[in-house]
């Protein structure tokens, strides 16, 4: 990523252009893997994938935070307090990219419970700073241990450098991706079927929509 946070409470931007590193996509590309399969799967599997894989990414350190009535956004909150000790309430606005409202509802959560504490600016004592509590630092290296447990199972698979496809599918639980796979295999033989009936009904004339009904959502659109 392009984005260093150091030094905090400067007042000078957080975002800085950083050199331009290969992205995951590329390093497939470029550098496949020699005897790996190539990656055939289209992007919509990459799509379908990643939704479950950061299911389960995410849903490690939920099971933590729910024991604490917390949610994702107070994980979010705690991630970035925790390595970053002095973040102005505005750099952390800009990191998260939530509003200052929403932002303020998880910090009233985090401060009142003794995770997450705020000290005024040495140079400007307008300026909150934040910084995590000794428990709330413990509470972020359990969150941030969980993940790193998967993403190092992930990265150590046997075939988790084939494609990206391959490492997404690491990232999911186990004995969940028969499941996945059986899933995404279902809707390619989907597509397949409804290919071969548009060559069987290419001259069927198709009703024009209502377009009144289209996007308005008063009529006809369902979720």
């Amino acid at each position: 990523m392009g984005t260093d946070l150091s030094p905090v409470g400067s007042g000078r931007p957080v975002t800085r252009t950083a050199p331009r590193q290969e992205t995951f996509t590329e390093s497939f590309a470029a550098k496949p893997v020699p005897g790996a399969a190539p990656a055939a799967l289209g992007s919509d599997d990459l799509i379908e994938l990643l939704f479950f894989a950061y299911r389960d990414f995410v849903g490690d350190p939920d099971r933590i935070l729910s024991a604490y009535g917390f949610g994702r956004a107070h994980h979010r909150v705690l991630h970035f307090v925790d390595r970053y000790p002095g973040l102005t309430i505005a750099e952390l606005l800009d990191i998260l990219r939530i509003t200052k409202q929403s932002l303020n509802r998880v910090l009233k959560d985090l401060i009142g419970q003794g995770y997450v504490v705020q000290k005024p600016g040495a140079s400007d004592r307008r300026q909150r700073l934040l910084y995590c509590t000794e428990s709330g630092a413990e509470l972020a290296a359990d969150l941030t241990r969980v993940q790193a447990r998967r993403l190092a199972r992930a990265l150590a698979a046997p075939d988790a450098r084939g494609s990206p496809e391959d490492f997404l599918m690491a990232m999911i639980e186990p004995e969940d991706r028969p499941a996945v796979q059986s899933l995404m295999a279902r809707r390619g033989t989907r597509a397949r079927s409804a290919e071969g009936d548009t060559g069987s009904a290419q001259h069927r004339v198709r009703p024009v929509p209502d377009r009144n009904g289209i996007g308005n959502g008063s009529r006809g659109g369902g979720a």
